[in-house]
């Protein structure tokens, strides 16, 4: 791009920077107005320089004088951080102008020039998308760039995984929702498809769900994609797109919105309940703690039925992205009962356990308008005890009768804050859940890793049996991909003394986990694991009751990324996800127990084997 030049034409009329036969020019009309002028045909992409903390701008962008969209976006005042992509090639009109608004505290148009994006932006072909970021994740989804939040719109259509999610394209804090898109043949490899489902006149695009229709009820036609989202701006409403391209195009329906309640209501989620020939929709009442079931016959036209909630559970926070599903119960042992129970996933924030984001559920019984809880209001039960599980949901039309689960892997108490900036969030691995019928007596959820997981573990590194030890024994984790891996054991704690496993690197830094079988408990610390000031939420030890049919013999399956650690049960009694910033990779573990009578019966440690990131 040829050089920007600026100047101060009269003090009696507006600065202009400009680029004498360039790309784009700068007029600044205040000290917080500015018009950007685009060359017809100048590029694909305009940079916007970013700088997080800066002063929020608000952009209007005009394709020949029509409003063509909207965004907010913290414009780099002192200093860039990073670049974000402002598509300009494909909007239809020759003469692109960009309205800014940004309050910087500038008291004179004469210094509004120095602001850095008037200087730093940039007019290209491509955008660089290429990692910077140590702690992206290898093997877990997240968006190439801009922040994410809730998965939205998950289905599985002709061998291929579909994920929408939460995104802002401009940044990487939360800011100017819209659905991005990702595909998956594997739910380890994702592809990014770019948006599914865009901003509109109605608002911003929060979550919501997508179906396949398999027999045209909706009338788009045969096994058309349908998706039904919350609309947000002054007030949330529901509205619906539909895809007859297998989801990857959407259309805005011309009936929208097609749902509007006099509470505020989001992130619907839909199901065809064949029992009862009738589309299903579940509405968080967010602010009212429960949620609102609607049954349609063609998904476009809904009739509420009934509400479920209303002192139930935690009711700390706001009630959001609800699902239900009907699923088998197994016993203690894993096996099948003849059972099926209904499971109401019920997402807060904040009451969960250990603080902030959680995933609360309820098991009962439902006949196609009233959902029945089982057990009394009082109850609370979890389907994660870490701190770092939010917003599962499931996909629909998954293939032979599973049930798959994803989550976002953070919590609100510091999403904005942890220490990425090209990204920000990432999804948990993909789960499958059933219901098991504990020892208790009381059924909860089964959560176990998607078999996936299984076929990108690379040869593994098998230790032999060993006695454990009261000063611990030390066992070497893969120096490759950044000590990426899953480890696989088997541990007999043989009495009731507690067992810690400990992550760590060279740094001192540890994630320390231990299995108490006097209290049937898994716990897991990460108060040293590594950067963690950037929060004083984020420091914390979590606890999960195991729920084990015998406490004394603890089979495990931990997951290690570059920024987390996801541990499970293999039974899938319980699951524990929780970030991690380690200065450098934990290569380490190490193993001990004050009693010294246990047993490591087996211990494998398998690198995983995926496209670097």
């Amino acid at each position: 791009m040829k050089r920007i030049i600026y100047g101060l034409i009269m003090s009696a009329i507006p600065a202009m920077a400009m680029a004498d036969g360039a790309d784009f020019t700068v007029s600044h009309l205040s000290a917080d107005n500015s018009i950007v002028r685009l060359v017809a045909d100048s590029g694909k992409y305009l940079l916007l320089p970013v700088q997080e903390g800066a002063p929020m701008a608000h952009i209007r962008v005009l394709s020949d004088g029509k409003l063509d969209e909207t965004l907010n976006i913290t414009l780099a005042d002192n200093k860039v951080d990073y670049y974000v992509p402002l598509l300009i090639s494909d909007r239809g009109g020759k003469n692109i102008v960009l309205d800014v608004t940004c309050d910087t505290g500038r008291s004179s148009v004469r210094d509004t020039h120095d602001a850095v994006w008037t200087k730093e932006m940039k007019i290209s072909d491509t955008f660089d998308t290429t990692n910077v970021e140590k702690y992206r994740p290898l093997y877990h989804h997240t968006p190439v760039w801009g922040w994410m939040n809730d998965p939205n719109g998950m289905y599985y259509k002709d061998g291929v995984w579909h994920l929408s999610y939460q995104w802002n394209p401009y940044g990487s804090k939360w800011e100017n929702m819209t659905w991005g898109h990702s595909t998956s043949k594997d739910l380890v490899n994702w592809e990014p498809q770019g948006v599914s489902v865009d901003r509109d006149a109605l608002g911003t695009i929060f979550s919501g769900s997508a179906v396949v229709d398999k027999d045209n009820t909706a009338g788009f036609g045969k096994d058309a994609i349908v998706a039904i989202y919350t609309n947000a701006a002054r007030t949330q409403r529901q509205s619906l797109a539909y895809s007859t391209d297998g989801g990857y195009t959407f259309e805005k329906y011309d009936g929208n919105p097609i749902i509007t309640y006099e509470h505020e209501s989001r992130d619907p989620n839909m199901f065809w309940d064949a029992e009862h020939n009738v589309w299903v929709l579940e509405l968080a009442s967010a602010l009212d703690h429960e949620m609102l079931i609607f049954n349609s016959k063609d998904l476009k036209e809904w009739t509420l039925v009934s509400k479920f909630g209303k002192g139930y559970g935690s009711q700390d926070g706001v009630w959001e992205c609800p699902d239900l599903l009907h699923l088998p119960v197994l016993n203690s042992d894993g096996m099948p009962t003849g059972e099926k129970k209904w499971l109401l996933i019920c997402n807060i924030n904040p009451g969960a356990p250990f603080g902030g984001s959680g995933v609360q559920y309820f098991i009962g019984d439902f006949d196609g308008k009233t959902f029945k809880c089982d057990t009394a209001p009082e109850v609370t039960k979890w389907m994660d005890y870490g701190k770092d599980y939010y917003a599962a949901v499931s996909f629909s039309n998954a293939p032979a009768d599973r049930t798959v689960l994803l989550g976002w892997m953070s919590n609100w108490q510091y999403a904005n804050e942890v220490p990425t900036r090209q990204y920000r969030s990432a999804n948990s691995i993909a789960r499958d859940i059933a219901l098991f019928r504990a020892n208790d007596g009381e059924i909860y959820v089964a959560s176990v890793p998607a078999a996936e997981m299984d076929a990108v573990r690379g040869k593994a590194i098998d230790y032999h049996s060993a006695k454990l030890a009261a000063k611990g024994k030390t066992y070497r984790l893969p120096d490759e991909n950044d000590g990426i891996c899953e480890i696989v054991c088997n541990i007999d704690t043989k009495d009731n003394s507690p067992v810690t496993l400990t992550l760590a690197n060279a740094q001192g830094e540890k994630v320390v986990m231990t299995i108490n079988p006097a209290a049937d408990t898994f716990s897991m610390d990460r108060t040293k694991s590594g950067i963690t000031d950037f929060s004083d939420n984020f420091p914390c030890v979590t606890v999960a009751p195991a729920r084990s049919n015998d406490n004394k013999v603890w089979n495990l399956r931990i997951f290690i990324d570059r920024s987390s650690v996801e541990a499970f049960s293999a039974d899938g009694h319980f699951v524990m996800t929780n970030l991690v910033f380690p200065t450098s990779p934990y290569n380490t573990l190490t193993l001990s127990q004050p009693s010294a009578k246990g047993m490591l019966k087996s211990l494998k440690v398998y690198p995983v084997k995926v496209a670097s990131k």
